[in-house]
């Protein structure tokens, strides 16, 4: 009977030493399962399972990291592409640089980590975790949101070339309350469920689809964002 218990699998979750990263793993612990997590630096405070430093913009940093979690636990089930995000800047006078790190922060790393993952897998669940702003963007995101754009697409070629074995899914995330400081109450109120999301409403939607619940998800992209949300430009120009 298909279920959400975990034991005996092994969880890989990038940026999850703090925010939504941080709570993803933690319910995949909760769950059962062994849990990797990756960040650039040392958290801290103890993280929420065994920590790999890693800069997922390097590919063979990835390589290193897939290797170091498959030496630890002996396999490797499910990957959670969650590290990303950008500040905002303005795309008329941004530098290269910037557009080359935040394309590979959150484009390239995802599909260097999925290339090693499934090199990992006999069977096993892909999330990549996306973005409004990939179908929405806002003023100040241009290389942000070109960049889960192709995190979306990228998600349904893998799905094509990877399926049976290997499903690959992609969660499309609204305004999230660890950022709730950022937004005014008016901007929350564009929301159809009248709220942010919580970081465990993402981490619920990542245990879904990488359960046998799920078995017959592949290449999907999955909305957890309380119905989408009127662009935050309309509150400058009503």
């Amino acid at each position: 009977m298909a279920n959400l218990d975990f034991t005996g699998a092994t969880v890989l979750v990038t940026g999850g030493t703090k925010g939504v990263g941080k709570v993803i793993a933690e319910t995949f612990t909760r769950a059962g399962a062994d849990v990797v997590v990756c960040a650039r630096n040392e958290p801290a405070t103890p993280p929420p399972g065994h920590f790999v430093r890693t800069d997922v913009r390097d590919p063979d940093a990835c390589r290193a990291l897939v290797d170091a979690t498959v030496d630890r636990f002996g396999r490797l089930d499910v990957l959670i592409n969650n590290a990303g995000g950008s500040p905002d800047a303005d795309a008329a006078t941004v530098s290269p640089r910037f557009v080359e790190k935040i394309v590979a922060l959150n484009l390239l790393a995802p599909f260097y980590l999925a290339q090693a993952a499934n090199a990992a897998m006999t069977t096993g669940s892909i999330v990549n975790i996306g973005s409004v702003s990939a179908s929405d963007p806002q003023p100040g995101t241009a290389a942000y949101a070109a960049a889960k754009a192709g995190l979306l697409t990228l998600t349904k070629a893998l799905a094509l070339e990877w399926g049976p074995s290997v499903r690959v899914n992609h969660i499309t995330a609204g305004l999230i309350r660890t950022e709730a400081d950022l937004y005014t109450q008016q901007t929350t109120s564009l929301i159809p469920a009248g709220r942010l999301a919580d970081p465990e409403d993402i981490a619920n939607a990542c245990l879904y689809l990488s359960s046998d619940l799920a078995n017959y998800v592949n290449g999907a992209d999955l909305a957890v964002h309380g119905g989408g949300e009127i662009p935050a430009r309309f509150l400058l120009n009503p």
